[in-house]
């Protein structure tokens, strides 16, 4: 099999049987095209020793480490994909070994700064009530960004104070927002949705000024436009308030597993790093307010 059906088989298997997102397709078969790049000859000659100096030649280049660690789980994939198709006489990514990313501490807003990204806009028109409304679910619920652009206006639940979410692997999960939110959500869909509805507008929630649904550009600009406006706030996208919500959750008590599953990470190990934010920023106030510090 030459090497265009080989990569658009690999993106098909990724689509329909793993599931994952196009972002992560795209990036996966830019990693495998580079890899072949390397390989210059049949799909039958990738054996460890390419893997190996696939990602040497990459190392030597600048790469960082987490780039590094995501093309070396690419190539894992793609091997055992080639290997269960017939088209490697055995799987050479299961002797391929790779450092784990660095995870380094996200940007976060203290309370105070959250408090005045979110205080209320002077006017009334639309686009204010949408950014202010998309704001405030952000904070409340710490969804990410596609999650929110993909929200229905029936995904609301108002009686129960909870937004239905499909995140990542199709996978449903109910989360609370609270007060603040839903008078901000009441308004939007009040007075300001209703303006911009257009004919193939459908169920979207939050809807672009021609009434299209929303898209996850526009809310990363009406978040680092309303960050700006905040003195000391650190510059970050729509992903820094989803951590903002988780680390001011778990300042406030709540437990790790509860808040794993509001932000609907399958695995505890990607909630943790929050627990490190919460604890730096203890330690920093600890040297600023403890004599013997």
């Amino acid at each position: 099999m030459g090497r265009d059906e080989v990569v658009a088989e690999f993106g098909r298997y990724l689509r329909f049987e793993r599931d994952v997102s196009p972002h992560t397709v795209r990036a996966y078969l830019a990693d495998v095209n580079s890899l072949l790049d390397h390989l210059n000859g049949p799909i039958e000659g990738l054996d460890i020793a390419v893997l190996r100096k696939w990602l040497a030649d990459q190392h030597g280049a600048g790469k960082a480490r987490a780039t590094l660690a995501r093309r070396a789980a690419c190539a894992r994939t793609f091997t055992a994909y080639c290997h269960r198709r017939g088209w490697l006489p055995a799987d050479p990514g299961l002797l391929l070994g790779s450092a784990k990313a660095p995870r380094s501490l996200p940007a976060v807003l203290d309370q105070e700064q959250a408090q005045a990204v979110l205080a209320e806009p002077a006017t009334a028109e639309p686009k204010e009530l949408r950014d202010q409304a998309l704001l405030e679910m952000l904070y409340a619920t710490g969804v990410r960004v596609s999650e929110l652009c993909a929200l229905d206006v029936d995904d609301v639940d108002r009686d129960r104070h909870v937004i239905r979410v499909c995140g990542k692997g199709r996978k449903e999960r109910s989360v609370p927002f609270g007060l603040p939110a839903l008078r901000a959500l009441d308004k939007w869909c009040i007075y300001g949705r209703p303006l911009w509805v257009r004919a193939g507008s459908g169920p979207a929630l939050f809807l672009g000024v021609r009434g299209g649904r929303i898209d996850a550009g526009t809310v990363r600009r009406v978040v680092h436009a309303r960050l700006a406006e905040v003195d000391g706030a650190p510059d970050m996208g729509p992903h820094g308030l989803r951590h903002t919500a988780a680390t001011h959750l778990l300042e406030g008590g709540a437990d790790l597993r509860s808040v794993q599953e509001l932000l609907g990470h399958a695995s505890l190990n990607s909630t943790q790093i929050y627990t490190h934010v919460s604890i730096e920023r203890l330690r920093v106030a600890y040297r600023q307010a403890h004599p013997r510090a």
